[in-house]
């Protein structure tokens, strides 16, 4: 079919091009690592790239009916801006990368069932129009129904739901990881914060140029480029950066909170009466242990911790330490976080940072690097090491050593 390669269609078409190349990329990683997470980053890629058809062939000529009808047919009667997709693959890729006993069940389905019904109804329309009646009918033949009023305001408020939703189960996730890792650090997924705020800017982009258009303030056909130009460019740096952060997960831990949080999208009403059973039963174990033994239990920690260096090990959890003194993991969260007053992750890290200053004072050590005692004391990276050293020294590492060296030579 006839497309013209001019400079607005041409710019639009190379990022549709790429973003069509890393959709296909993230889906064949993630069947042949059979990783869920990247299969939806890449569904997700490939429904960007949709979005952006409809601009990138209409800047080509193809809405001309004139000049081609079968390809302004074409952007009549497929859906390409599938709005009401996005949201939901957004929150369950979160869910699939963050929890990696996550399992996608019949009920989740429920959440593409308005996209479903709205890809029905086109479909209803083109056999209709195409097949049967073979003439305009159910469609005007004169505007695209993926710019109706009624389906971009849809696609906005979905979209913002599920990313509201998703932010909320990120900021839990990284809540949990403190009082539940002592190598939070190294799975916090910092490239899925950035991952959210393009999206958020995104939706924010969206919603400015479609209340300008509500308000019937005149925009140009010509000057919606700089808007799917953005767009391509936003979601071009979602799709290097996602590719390039692939996740080592240290612990396959079944993050049940994260369930817990959000009851309304993830669990049946049988489900969340059990767990609010369950969390009041073991709210009462756990006050009465910290009760009886509060005291005793802070004795024990430090003598696990301290005494048999049980921080040196860079893969320790609140549950494993937990398991070791006999009680359950909400009632050590609870010891440390009133008793130590830090998160489980900061306690361990508070002393691992107080061994490495200790070896750093030792002169048998004056030829070993820093990061090999960091490692040693149970770092398992440089920057959790450099954010931890500075958080509870107030000094970086190597400012620190010449510091002290000063002092001894002094």
């Amino acid at each position: 079919m006839d497309f013209d390669f001019n400079r607005l269609s041409s710019l639009l078409f190379v990022f549709f091009l790429h973003g069509f190349v890393y959709a296909c990329l993230f889906i064949r990683r993630g069947i042949k690592l059979e990783s869920p997470s990247d299969k939806w980053l890449g569904f997700f890629l490939f429904l960007c790239v949709l979005y952006m058809s409809p601009y990138m062939l209409g800047f080509a000529g193809w809405y001309n009916g004139n000049r081609c009808l079968p390809c302004r047919n074409i952007l009549f009667y497929v859906p390409f801006q599938h709005t009401l997709l996005m949201g939901p693959v957004v929150f369950f890729y979160l869910q699939s990368l963050l929890n990696p006993n996550y399992k996608f069940k019949k009920r989740d389905g429920l959440h593409f069932l308005p996209a479903g019904l709205y890809i029905g109804w086109a479909i209803t329309v083109a056999i209709v129009d195409r097949v049967i009646l073979k003439r305009y009918y159910l469609m005007d033949g004169e505007n695209d129904p993926d710019f109706d009023t009624w389906y971009v305001i849809l696609g906005l408020i979905s979209f913002l739901y599920y990313l509201l939703r998703s932010i909320s189960y990120y900021r839990n996730y990284r809540r949990f990881i403190v009082q539940e890792f002592s190598f939070a650090d190294t799975i916090q997924f910092t490239w899925v914060g950035n991952f959210l705020k393009a999206c958020f800017i995104y939706f924010l982009a969206t919603l400015l140029i479609n209340v300008l258009f509500f308000l019937n303030i005149e925009i140009k056909y010509s000057q919606t480029w700089w808007y799917y130009m953005f767009f391509g460019v936003l979601f071009y740096y979602i799709a290097i950066t996602g590719y390039s952060h692939s996740i080592e997960r240290k612990k396959n831990v079944e993050l049940a909170f994260l369930r817990f949080r959000m009851p309304g999208l993830l669990q049946t009403p049988q489900e969340i009466t059990e767990d609010i059973l369950h969390e009041e039963i073991e709210q009462k174990q756990t006050d009465d242990v910290i009760n009886e033994t509060y005291d005793e239990l802070k004795e024990k920690i430090l003598d696990l911790v301290v005494g048999e260096s049980l921080f040196r090990d860079p893969e320790l959890t609140l549950t494993d330490l937990a398991r070791k003194l006999g009680i359950n993991s909400a009632a050590l969260s609870k010891i440390i976080n009133n008793g130590f007053r830090m998160n489980f992750n900061d306690f361990i890290n508070y002393y691992r940072v107080q061994e490495v200053k200790k070896q750093l004072q030792n002169p048998a050590n004056s030829s070993l690097t820093i990061m090999s005692l960091a490692y040693d004391a149970g770092f398992n990276s440089k920057a959790t090491f450099n954010r931890a050293f500075k958080k509870h020294t107030g000094e970086n590492p190597s400012k620190y050593q010449m510091i002290y060296s000063e002092k001894t030579i002094n």
